[in-house]
């Protein structure tokens, strides 16, 4: 079984959000989204927000991220992005969406938007609003909210759009809705597919299959079977350089192998795939010459050399 768990959504979106803001606000909040001049760039505030999340003590995990934008009048704002990522409803919620909030205003007395995306799968839990009232005093919160389930009937113009967080959103919703593991294996490879076939640049492609991939986990023979799937679909477009997803699966594989302290494994696998991909790039004759040299490498030098691998333009480059 793989060394994270089958369905790990805190750090992939949390990726996702640093990644691509502006297009995660254009797809799930396009309101917000024309408010901010994009003109005058944007900054997370992780440090600020982390002693606020310590301050809340509220216990559970959330992908919190804290943006600071400026409106399209000038003013700075902090845009606070609370995402659900448990996939249950929690009565909390709201309550939580205020402590952030008041704490952020308190503490540092700026303009703060708090935002809340729902991943959970029950149709009926939409909290948008934290009310108390005793004795004539009132709070009254509201915040704008999204429900990932909503699109689900939608998902052809998930398919159909050119915002690369759509995809982000899709892999969310199939690693909630599908509980078979060849069900997830097939949509995965779906999602894959359709990301290439949209034409993305070579960094773009790593940063979604990365999160991708980490949203929606398979058994390790179901992985392997995914990833050399996604090694035909690459071959068969014929992309001339050592692709990102044989990247990932380098450095995915290495990292598990350590993980799991199988060494001697680990490293005839990962020299068995590093030698596969010089073939492709280079051509099988030219990489007979280095076979024993890789074969008797250790996990280090195999990923140091996997990495200068991708940018090679010689193969003597490789090992200089």
């Amino acid at each position: 079984m793989n060394t994270r768990s089958m369905d790990d959504h805190d750090s992939p979106w949390k990726e996702a959000l640093e990644q691509r803001f502006p297009e995660f606000l254009a797809l799930l909040f396009p309101d917000v989204y024309e408010q901010v001049d994009w003109s005058q760039g944007r900054e997370f505030l992780d440090k600020e927000l982390q002693q606020v999340v310590q301050d809340a003590e509220l216990g559970r995990r959330y992908a919190d991220k804290l943006v600071k934008v400026f409106a399209q009048d000038g003013t700075e704002t902090w845009v606070l992005i609370h995402v659900e990522v448990q996939g249950e409803a929690e009565r909390d919620f709201a309550e939580r969406m205020y402590v952030y909030h008041y704490r952020l205003f308190d503490r540092y007395q700026m303009d703060v938007v708090s935002l809340g995306v729902l991943a959970d799968s029950n149709r009926n839990f939409r909290p948008n609003s934290y009310h108390w009232k005793r004795w004539g005093c009132e709070v009254d919160f509201r915040f704008p909210r999204v429900k990932l389930l909503d699109w689900q009937d939608h998902w052809a113009q998930l398919e159909r759009s050119d915002n690369v967080f759509a995809l982000v959103v899709m892999a969310q919703l199939r690693a909630k809705s599908s509980k078979r593991a060849e069900e997830r294996q097939a949509w995965k490879f779906q999602l894959v597919q359709l990301m290439y076939e949209r034409g993305y640049e070579r960094d773009v492609i790593l940063e979604l299959f990365r999160v991708i991939d980490w949203m929606i986990r398979l058994p390790d023979v179901l992985e392997r079977q995914f990833l050399e799937s996604v090694y035909q679909l690459e071959e068969s477009k014929k992309m001339p350089y050592v692709t990102s997803a044989e990247r990932f699966g380098i450095e995915k594989g290495m990292q598990q192998g350590m993980q799991q302290g199988m060494q001697q494994g680990m490293q005839q696998g990962e020299a068995a795939i590093m030698l596969r991909l010089m073939a492709r790039k280079y051509g099988v004759d030219v990489v007979a010459a280095y076979r024993e040299r890789i074969e008797k490498a250790d996990a280090e030098t195999l990923l140091e050399w996997s990495e200068r691998l991708l940018f090679a333009e010689k193969i003597e480059d490789i090992f200089h």
